[in-house]
């Protein structure tokens, strides 16, 4: 019987083939603007004499495809049609019983500021891959829903990608390169913004779900400019609520941008930008005055840490010839900041200053080969050089989850990196086949100073000590608390009390054994020392070929197989398949479909960072010593290197295991798109992700437990060195998402976007700085990812009402994230202290800790069970952003019926209006004064990682010419 499915197969595609040979004509092409570049989402409609009428799309690589023509039935007009482009004059065009090819050059205009819009740019479903109702286009006014200040336009696109599979959150790229650090361009030099768009494409190596593409601008065909200023300042803001003074804020951002032509074949956009943002910064925290030992709970204050950027980007267009157009960019980007690091338990004297200087090259070469075919060869160049600064270098001190003083850990770093990306992509059409195919090679060079933790750390991390009376005495005279907290007289104590019982017994002049066994002296210390230069090099490359092939007008099969491969691992099996159709039933008795049903399935590889390889090297026992003494006795001095290597300290060792491999996830989708009333769309799509060998880390030298029975370790240890903290790809994932988006446009005045996704994310890791809480066993490691948030929505969109008035708001709401429940106690002796405490069914018994998590036991007992990770759940967050504007035209007209060229556009812009408290990350730490609370609102992006304010009111006004 197998022996005729292959057969049966083969018998079965050719009928599907021969079926879609062409009895009709078919037309096709690529759209492109003067400089060459391709231009997705235009609307393309084919007319002939008799009033007949197609229309199609263009996709992600500009093509498009007009099927169904009538051959000899005159010529067919062609009109293409998107907001702030022009097409000149309609393409005329006879069609022969075949495939006919025409491509057109389009030219973007920004004499009009107001675009009235065709009904066919209107939301509309198709079964071209591109097109897919989930996804995202947003140009001109559509742009004015997300922020203008590149910061809080990296949070909107975030928010706007939506829960990516995965761990590593939404994906974004600038003009088909991978954005450097999160470093945006001005939004004046954005044309569109796609997202999730085409999400089984073999050109990306990144998931579809998540993915945000950033096209920015080509010069004009006349000179224009715009110059903006915005203002805000905290008098404006209300007041974070994790501190009792309100945080000063002052922000100024000026910027502008001019485009035109410097010949009949070149073009030209500048823009710069010019930011001076005076942050607050808030600490909230439980510290102990030294000098009276008193605990103040709450800490809070507030210190005012200088930001300043500066931007300025350069993109300039060629026409080589009549078949080659080349586009450089160039944008040269400095940051500088004063009083950094500090906030939430970061005290100010951790403070540092710092300054990163990017510099940014682009090169694209587009050739028009044949009419069939154009080819892309890109070129990216960045150079960054960054330095940190810490303002004191005294020894760290670290309270567990209560405070974080001394001087900063952060030490001295400098740091270089080139990086470099070639890119070749070509795309052909042959009958109802476009091919993409193509390579990228991407590498790195970084040499990396860092002197961190030089100055030492000492980790307080709560103890299981005596209970003492109103003199510091014990309860009971001479009681030795027992490692399994089963002596009475004890108790487990938190990380600021065994702080404040160090402090207590050295001014009494006890003995640091006196003062251990009274529950003081530090959990842990750590230092760093050594050579702090290391150098690291890398370079991966994919390669990929994929075919969108229109079986027939109601039926589009895409496929494709991209391949990956990188130095500094061994692995070399990074095979990723790509498959996706989209049917449309009716497409047979309607040109323009109202229902698609969508799906496919991908492979899509995660590379293995050089920062990591950079860590192994630094910390392999030659380069740099990380040595980590365990309940030691020399708070607050700091012991030398030759101490330590006398001493119990043991040098931690980083490394990367042979066996490592690429990360990946299998991705699979099913969707149903359907076409509704008043120009909308609806999209609902369940999406199934399958992660496998993700990374975490390991501490494979930790000691032998007892019998492997999970009771606290032996002593003994498989290897004679310290901890071996080992990077491996052992880590499980799993998802199940199920997404709605709705997309309409009611009105010219009124568009609106609206997404909710319900999702289950479970896995055994959270990224590479994830240990499991006992290293011989991972039990109840397997629980929510970090990324689990349950559900989430969002609504954005454009509103034009009486007086010109544009109202954009944007709104979001997601149910809590998880949170993991530790002790910050080395209960295995292993130095990580993550362990997460048992489950206790006696209240009764010493140690116990009451939660409104049950009975929590921070060493638990051979046998005991312990909680799962990720067992706590945090807050919700409901935020609404308001951006309203008023553009008051004037000047007299160059020619009849043009618009005034001069505009004035005066806005002002609301994060979180209605002031709603979204708490950020809860703090999971039992030992913790502050356990199962926030210390901190939730945080944004870039300058407003910390934010000072709950509500934050901005100004701008905006002068275009």
């Amino acid at each position: 019987m197998k022996s005729g499915i292959l057969p049966a197969l083969v018998g079965l595609i050719l009928s599907i083939h021969l079926t879609a040979q062409p009895t009709t004509g078919t037309l096709r092409g690529v759209i492109t603007d003067q400089s060459g570049a391709v231009i997705p989402g235009v609307s393309i409609t084919a007319i002939n004499s008799a009033g007949q009428r197609q229309t199609t799309i263009s996709g992600n690589d500009g093509a498009y495809v007009l099927t169904g023509l009538v051959p000899g039935g005159g010529n067919y007009e062609v009109h293409a049609i998107s907001p702030g482009l022009a097409q000149g004059n309609p393409a005329s065009v006879s069609i022969t019983n075949g495939t006919t090819t025409l491509n057109i050059q389009m030219r973007l205009v920004l004499e009009r500021q107001e675009i009235t819009v065709s009904d066919t740019s209107a939301p509309e479903v198709s079964t071209d891959p591109t097109q897919t109702a989930s996804a995202q286009v947003m140009r001109n006014d559509d742009l004015d829903a997300i922020s203008d200040d590149v910061d809080d336009l990296l949070t909107d696109l975030q928010m706007l990608a939506g829960p990516s599979a995965g761990l590593n959150g939404a994906q974004i790229f600038i003009d088909g390169f991978t954005a450097g650090d999160g470093t945006l361009p001005a939004k004046d030099a954005i044309r569109e913004v796609r997202i999730n768009q085409n999400p089984f494409a073999p050109e990306f190596d990144t998931l579809g779900t998540g993915h945000v593409e950033i096209l920015t601008k080509p010069g004009t065909d006349h000179l224009k400019a715009q110059v903006y200023f915005g203002y805000g300042d905290g008098i404006f803001n209300s007041r974070n609520p994790y501190a009792d003074q309100k945080a000063p804020f002052n922000m100024k951002d000026l910027g502008g941008s001019l485009s035109g032509r410097f010949n009949s074949k070149g073009s030209f956009f500048l823009d710069f930008d010019k930011r001076a943002i005076d942050n607050g910064e808030v600490v909230h925290a439980t510290w102990l005055n030294p000098a009276t030992l008193a605990v103040v709970s709450p800490f809070t204050e507030v210190s005012v840490s200088p930001l300043r950027r500066w931007y300025v980007g350069a993109r300039a267009d060629y026409q080589l010839n009549a078949k080659n157009t080349l586009t450089v960019r160039y944008e040269p980007n400095l940051n500088t900041s004063q009083n950094g690091g500090i906030g939430n338990f970061v005290l100010p004297s951790e403070a540092y200053a710092s300054t990163m200087m990017e510099h940014s090259v682009q090169a694209t070469e587009t050739a028009t080969l044949t009419n069939n075919l154009i080819n892309e060869t890109r070129f990216q160049f960045r150079h960054q050089n960054a330095t940190q600064t810490p303002d004191e270098s005294d020894p760290s001190i670290a309270v567990s989850n209560s405070f974080s003083g001394g001087g900063a850990s952060a030490g001295i770093h400098d740091f270089i990196h080139h990086h470099y990306e070639v890119q070749n992509y070509s795309t052909a059409i042959s009958g109802s086949h476009t091919w993409r195919f193509g390579a990228r090679l991407r590498a790195v060079s970084i040499k990396d100073s860092s002197e961190q933790n030089f100055n030492g750390t000492y980790t307080f991390g709560g103890a299981y000590a005596p209970i003492l009376d109103s003199s510091n005495q014990p309860i009971v005279p001479g009681v030795l608390c027992n490692a399994d907290q089963s002596t009475p007289g004890c108790t487990t104590i938190s990380s600021i009390e065994q702080y404040r019982r160090t402090l207590l017994f050295q001014a009494a002049g006890l003995s640091p054994q006196q003062i251990r066994a009274l529950g003081g002296g530090a959990t842990q210390f750590s230092i760093n020392t050594g050579s702090p230069t290391v150098y690291v090099g890398g370079a991966d490359i994919g390669i990929f070929a994929g075919d969108d092939w229109k079986v027939k007008p109601g039926l589009t099969l895409s496929y494709g197989l991209r391949y990956e491969t990188q130095e500094n691992i061994r692995d070399r099996r990074d095979f990723a398949p790509r498959l996706a159709f989209a049917w449309a039933p009716d497409a047979a008795k309607n040109a323009n479909p109202r229902t698609v049903i969508r799906g496919g399935f991908g492979m899509f590889y995660d590379r293995f960072s050089e920062q990591n390889v950079l860590m192994a090297q630094r910390f392999n026992g030659i380069s740099q010593q990380q040595y980590i003494l365990i309940d030691p006795d020399t708070f607050p001095a700091v012991p030398s290197p030759s101490m330590l290597q006398d001493s119990a300290a043991q040098q931690t060792i980083h490394t990367i295991s042979p066996s490592l491999r690429a990360p990946y996830l299998m991705q699979s989708s099913i969707g149903v798109e359907r076409q509704l009333p008043k120009n909308t769309t609806l999209a609902v799509t369940y999406i199934n992700s399958h992660g496998l060998h993700l990374l975490r880390s390991r501490n494979i030298n930790a000691p032998l437990p007892d019998t492997y029975n999970g009771s606290p370790g032996s002593g003994v240890y498989p290897f004679p060195s310290g901890p071996i903290y080992e990077m491996e790809s052992a880590g499980l994932y799993n998802q199940n998402q199920l997404m709605t988006n709705v997309n309409s446009r009611i009105t010219p005045k009124i568009s609106l976007i609206a997404s909710y996704t319900l999702s289950y994310a479970r896995s055994n890791t959270d990224g590479l700085n994830t240990f499991p809480a006992d290293q011989y066993s991972l039990a109840g490691e397997y629980g929510p990812a970090a990324n689990d948030v349950r559900n989430r929505g969002s609504l954005g969109g454009s509103i034009t009402t009486r007086w010109g008035l544009q109202w954009n708001p944007f709104i979001i709401l997601q149910t809590g994230l998880p949170f993991d429940i530790i002790t910050s106690q080395d209960i295995y002796g292993d130095t990580v202290l993550t362990a997460r405490p048992g489950i206790a069914t006696n209240p009764d018994q010493p140690g116990v800790i009451r939660t409104s998590y049950g009975l929590l036991d921070p060493n638990p007992s051979p046998g005991e069970p312990t909680l799962p990770r990720n067992f706590g759940r945090g807050p919700g967050q409901f935020t609404v952003n308001l951006r309203l504007a008023k553009t008051v035209r004037f000047g007299t007209p160059r020619q009849a019926k043009a618009d005034r060229p001069y505009a004035l556009t005066l806005s002002i812009s609301a994060r979180n209006l209605l002031n709603h408290v979204n708490p950020g990350p809860v703090i999971g730490d039992i030992n913790s004064p502050l356990f199962g609370q926030s210390n901190q609102i939730a945080a944004g992006s870039g300058a407003y990682l910390d934010s000072a304010n709950n509500r934050r009111i901005e100004l701008q006004a905006r002068f275009a010419f």
